[in-house]
């Protein structure tokens, strides 16, 4: 990176800026971040065996998978359709890491349960199909009537739709799992609490088992929390034994309430939090620093096992790739120096700033480009990516400008939430 470019170095900065703001006004109120970058190394390493052993790398890196992974994983950042509903918030269980305290009308769903049914058919006059349709809670096994009828009502309206359900799995029973399955039930996925007394565990791997006799998909989707390597590898095991068909591993995340269960615990969070600085609508929160290395590790654990079922690494990240998806692909041809990435599904164009502008449009233009924006203020200059091979050589430092298409009561605006380098290569 060119040091000597002062517009190029106050770019930057600008966004070091919003980062470290960030992570200061969230330790202002209590929250511990970790060592900016740490173990970010050992995450590399661990991305590489995984590459090498052939894990398929989705979303930019934010997804990683290893065997068969569930439809609904592919197409929640897909563009065929995925919709996840709730029938109730209700819940028997009361863990410290759940992030529906930040979901809107929490305490009225709680009470009264979720307006189910206006969902499904405002999403029936929204989308011609659906590829999948999720359940979740709250526990739908307390509001069990309204979960069958949930299931038929989605059927009825997208009978083409894949249909899953989450659950703790403490309160399935066999004539619950039949009803399930005659409601068109494709896949149910069972959240194990690694710090549950074994007595409650045995129970759920009860229910994994009695799962497995009437519905075609039994997954686990569970947080990976730090410091429970010994009992996280117990626990695949007894998944193997079980037959579960696929794991999800989930980046164990703060919510934005009860950090004191964190603090108590020893966690700190990861720092930087997200690889793109944003507002994101996702209400999981933030990233607990060692959750990646613990779920890197483990999947590699398995392979070296020779476990049976799927596994898909799903980091917060992953999580914000659908929001990006909806927010951006509808203005993938907004102008034509800014591109769709079809990786991590942000809108890009290529800049360079300040005393590069000259010779880069000079070479720009000598190959054709005729699309450029340029701004006065920021010294910049923005071109079409699909040039950046005539500046392979020269003496300019072209960067990702990386955006998103926000939409405001006046119209929709581009805006720049952050800056990459581009690969030499």
């Amino acid at each position: 990176m060119n040091t000597e470019n002062e517009a190029l170095q106050a770019a930057l900065h600008h966004y070091d800026g919003v980062r470290d703001t960030y992570v200061k006004t969230l330790e202002g109120k209590g929250l511990v971040f970790a060592k900016p970058d740490a173990g970010a190394a050992k995450r590399c390493a661990l991305r590489g065996e995984l590459r090498q052993r052939g894990a398929r790398f989705c979303n930019a890196g934010a997804s990683i998978r290893v065997g068969w992974i569930s439809e609904a994983c592919v197409e929640c950042t897909g563009n065929r359709g995925s919709e996840t509903f709730s029938t109730t918030f209700k819940c028997h269980r009361d863990c410290y890491f759940c992030f529906n305290h930040n979901q809107a009308d929490y305490d009225k769903f709680v009470r009264e349960g979720c307006p189910w049914e206006e969902g499904l058919d405002r999403a029936s006059h929204t989308y011609q199909s659906l590829a999948c349709i999720g359940l979740t809670g709250g526990e739908p096994l307390l509001d069990f009537e309204n979960t069958i009828r949930f299931l038929e009502r989605a059927g009825k309206l997208f009978p083409d739709a894949h249909k899953r359900m989450y659950t703790s799995g403490d309160l399935l029973t066999e004539e619950m799992a039949q009803r399930l399955r005659d409601a068109g039930l494709q896949e149910i996925r069972f959240s194990v609490k690694n710090d549950d007394p074994s007595e409650r565990q045995e129970r759920v791997l009860a229910a994994m088992e009695l799962a497995g006799r009437y519905i075609p998909d039994v997954m686990v989707e569970m947080p990976i929390v730090p410091n429970t390597e010994e009992q996280m590898k117990q626990l695949m095991r007894r998944f193997d034994a079980v037959g579960i068909k696929g794991m999800n591993l989930l980046e164990f995340c703060f919510p934005f309430h009860s950090w004191d269960e964190f603090a108590r615990r020893g966690f700190e969070v990861r720092n930087p939090p997200f690889d793109v600085m944003y507002d994101y609508g996702y209400s999981g929160g933030l990233p607990i620093a060692g959750s990646e290395e613990l779920a890197l590790s483990l999947m590699v654990f398995a392979l070296d096992e020779g476990l049976s079922f799927g596994m898909h690494y799903c980091s917060l990240d992953n999580k914000h790739r659908s929001e990006m998806r909806q927010m951006n692909e509808r203005a993938a041809h907004v102008h034509p120096c800014y591109r769709f990435d079809e990786g991590d599904f942000f809108l890009k164009t290529a800049k360079v700033y300040g005393p590069d502008i000259p010779l880069a449009r000079a070479i720009l233009e000598n190959a054709d480009c005729t699309d450029f924006l340029e701004d006065d203020q920021e010294h910049s200059l923005a071109f079409p990516s699909r040039y950046l091979p005539t500046l392979k050589g020269a003496a300019v430092t072209p960067v990702w400008s990386v955006n998103v298409l926000e939409s405001r009561n006046d119209g929709h605006y581009l805006c720049e939430v952050g800056l990459q380098p581009i690969s030499a290569s």
